[in-house]
């Protein structure tokens, strides 16, 4: 049977409960989820966890750990295969839902979709390439195996920016190596959440290898994070709530794995294809209305070729339509929430405070009163002013100029970051140079720092990330517990 379409089961009068060992776990508090570019569209109410209702998700995985664990991996292949199959089928609703409740463009919304598809298909794969090693002991008669078992209950949160995405890369490699899961989305983007967490029901997981707990931070994150029936947290969010998180899992002796941000700079050389550059630049740091840990937010300009650059990126941006992130022809979506908006208001304004000279950056109107910020551009800023330094997750982005690469460097690794960083160039010795010595986890040359396939893994340095790497063959680190063992054959 075809299953009634997303925009029948999302809208005023649905109520979503927690999903809890295969059953609907309903809660007398509720958030109220709406639409960023329409704030009277409400998408749903959703049920808030406390404490205990989180300690009986963490309860079902345990319970359904072990026959997981056991499952043969062709079966574990199927069911995500089958999950990522359904996602692609339903990319233009669940893009469409996507883009309404967290206000992405409905072209980014639906890649983001299929990213997520790819995702599950990619760990699909990986069912059945969880591959170890036997080497021959230098005792004799004794040979050595070295294999990789799951860990057991995971904890995962995650962010409202990506939606489908995040939880896919995350979710999809626990499940792939055997793990249970208890899941915690951002109390903004539930429905995202909800829709992924049923397709999984329907592709064939059993009762209790997921459960899906909707709530605030400060009451699910902290039962989740601080439980000792829990075997690994995985998070993305904020530096601060980052390093709570860490602090919770040394005191349990648990695995976690935070991706906390970054600053990431562009590095824009004399010698560089200017159109391309901004082209990139623009890609960067408005797309996706800026809120992306991987954003170009400061582009470092080397003086020979500032103005012109600057000039290219104010005719580009004024080609911008920003509005509702599911109408026609627009390319820059809401801000996803006032609180939001607000903040990146404030920066605004700091920076303004500070000598900056911003560009655009006005509030827009519309009908729907709708969170619509211009894209801002900051220019005669210097390497110390706090929008250089603090991480905006908006539609922001700075420009300091510099005299030459040496400088250029310098400054693009002096950050508390170091998720990502590009570098715009024609030279072959400045391009290797910059892979070398840029500070960060994540390099890219002639090309716009926000974009990284699903085949390879993401992460970052210093302030950005703890922990192993995600996606790709390098989630197996994180995911999956290594074990040495020894037969005596003779």
């Amino acid at each position: 049977m075809t299953p009634p379409a997303l925009s029948t089961k999302f809208g005023p009068d649905a109520v979503f409960d927690n999903l809890i060992g295969g059953a609907r776990v309903p809660s007398g508090d509720r958030s109220t989820n709406t639409n960023p570019s329409d704030p009277t569209d409400v998408i749903g109410r959703y049920a808030r966890a406390d404490a205990a209702t989180v300690a009986s998700a963490i309860d079902a995985a345990r319970a359904a750990a072990p026959a997981w664990a056991d499952l043969g991996s062709q079966q574990r292949f199927a069911i995500l295969d089958k999950a990522g199959g359904l996602i692609a089928e339903r990319a233009d609703e669940l893009g469409d839902l996507l883009a309404r409740e967290e206000g992405k463009q409905l072209a980014e919304a639906k890649g983001e979709v299929l990213r997520a598809s790819q995702i599950f298909k990619f760990f699909a794969g990986e069912t059945i390439r969880n591959t170890g090693e036997v080497v021959d002991s230098v005792r004799p008669g004794l040979i050595a195996e070295m294999t990789h078992e799951p860990i057991g209950v995971i904890g995962i949160i995650t962010p409202w920016n990506f939606p489908i995405a995040i939880p896919a890369w995350k979710i999809a490699p626990a499940l792939a190596f055997g793990n249970t899961i208890v899941f915690k989305p951002a109390e903004l983007v539930p429905a995202s959440a909800y829709a992924l967490v049923d397709i999984l029901a329907e592709a064939g997981l059993p009762d209790g290898v997921l459960n899906l707990v909707m709530g605030p931070g400060s009451v699910v994150g902290d039962a989740l994070t601080t439980s000792a029936k829990v075997d690994a947290v995985t998070f993305t969010g904020s530096v601060a709530v980052g390093r709570s998180v860490i602090a919770s899992a040394a005191a349990h002796q648990i695995r976690v794995q935070c991706e906390m941000g970054g600053k990431n700079p562009l590095v824009v050389l004399g010698d560089a294809d200017l159109e391309a550059a901004a082209e990139a630049a623009i890609n960067g740091a408005f797309f996706s209305t800026g809120q992306r840990c991987t954003a170009s937010s400061r582009l470092i300009v080397t003086s020979d070729v500032h103005d012109e650059f600057v000039a290219l990126l104010k005719e580009k941006m004024a080609a911008l339509t920003v509005g509702d992130a599911r109408a026609e022809g627009v390319a820059i979506g809401p801000v996803v929430s006032q609180t939001q908006l607000d903040q990146d208001l404030d920066y605004i304004a700091k920076a303004r405070a500070e000598g900056g000279e911003v560009a655009g950056g006005e509030l827009i109107d519309s009908d729907t009163e709708g969170y619509f910020l211009a894209p801002a551009l900051v220019t005669g800023t210097k390497p110390g002013d706090t929008i250089n330094v603090e991480e905006v997750f908006g539609p922001v982005a700075s420009v300091i100029e510099v005299a030459d690469y040496d400088e250029a460097l310098a400054v693009a690794n002096d950050t508390q970051f170091g998720l990502s960083a590009g570098i715009f160039t024609t030279s072959l010795k400045y391009s290797t140079h910059f892979k070398r010595y840029a500070e960060a986890g994540m390099v890219m040359v002639n090309a716009p720092t926000a974009g990284v396939d699903y085949h390879v893994s993401f992460g970052g340095r210093k302030g950005s990330s703890y922990g192993p790497r995600e996606q790709a063959r390098a989630a197996r680190e994180f995911f999956t517990a290594h074990k040495t063992t020894y037969t005596n054959a003779g």
